[in-house]
């Protein structure tokens, strides 16, 4: 399981200097996403040049990239128009995932709109699907994150929408659990549909708190995903985005650090074990 870590972490510098921070800070694979590293327009314009200019950046730190995030999470509201925008910039952005050669993109299932849970998620549904269809015939995965705020915050949603959108896959941050207060026997039954991880320590009503004040159990994390034969990526990620859902204001390459050997200390341990058995 190769750990990385998500330039999210350093919005508030330009790529180069997040992507030289997290080389500089001994990572070699590094996640991505929208917001202020990535120009949608451009990238949707003209992926191929956008791609070439990302992938030299990249080169030039020694990182590989392990995921893209595109967070689009009109992709089911209630107004058709805002809908639509958000699904074409999606099918547009295909191209530049594919030069970027990102192995996966990572997806909001949407978010709760004015309307209400129940047909925020029915709409959630047609979304996903069109949004599967338009990498239908390329290898990229297509996974959403159970986020705070989105249609699927709840295992059991996300489960519907597993089922009702076969082959995607999920992006699980336990964080988002633990901050609701949601055990982890209640999680366990996503575990089989992971295809990629976001890490970072949280507690109750703390979507974001110091890796010692944390009561995600990384231990039982990585114990369960090694025993359904989960062998991806390990992404830290430590967030910007103080006050959501009270992230908690932290240092983010001193926690990103912690997290990370924490991490890597039990993936060394089961990796062991496996290769003694």
């Amino acid at each position: 399981m190769l750990i990385a870590c998500h330039a999210w972490g350093y919005n508030n510098l330009p790529l180069e200097q997040a992507a030289g921070t997290i080389a500089r800070l001994g990572f070699r694979a590094i996640d991505l996403g929208t917001g202020p590293h990535l120009d949608t327009t451009r990238a949707a314009n003209t992926p191929n040049a956008e791609a070439t200019v990302i992938r030299g950046l990249l080169a030039r730190f020694n990182l590989t990239l392990t995921d893209l995030y595109i967070m689009l999470p009109q992709i089911n509201a209630s107004e058709p128009d805002q809908r639509e925008t958000a699904l074409e910039l999606f099918e547009q952005l295909v191209p530049f995932a594919l030069a970027l050669g990102t192995p996966g993109i990572t997806i909001s299932p949407g978010i709760v709109h004015k309307d209400g849970h129940e047909h925020s998620l029915a709409r959630s549904v047609p979304a996903l699907l069109r949004m599967l269809d338009a990498v239908d015939d390329t290898d990229l995965r297509i996974s959403f994150e159970p986020h705070m705020d989105s249609v699927a915050q709840r295992p059991e949603d996300a489960l519907l929408l597993l089922d009702a959108a076969p082959g995607l896959s999920l992006t699980l941050d336990p964080a988002h659990f633990t901050c609701q207060g949601i055990v982890w026997r209640e999680v366990a039954p996503l575990l089989e549909h992971v295809a990629h991880v976001h890490i970072r320590q949280a507690a109750r009503s703390q979507l974001q708190t110091a890796h010692e004040r944390g009561t995600v159990s990384l231990n039982d994390l990585l114990e369960d995903l090694h025993a359904t034969g989960y062998r991806g990526a390990l992404t830290i990620e430590y967030m910007t985005t103080f006050g959501w859902h009270n992230m908690q204001r932290v240092n983010i390459s001193r926690e990103t650090i912690h997290t990370r050997d924490a991490v890597r200390a039990i993936r060394d341990r089961l990796e062991q074990r496996s290769v003694a058995r």
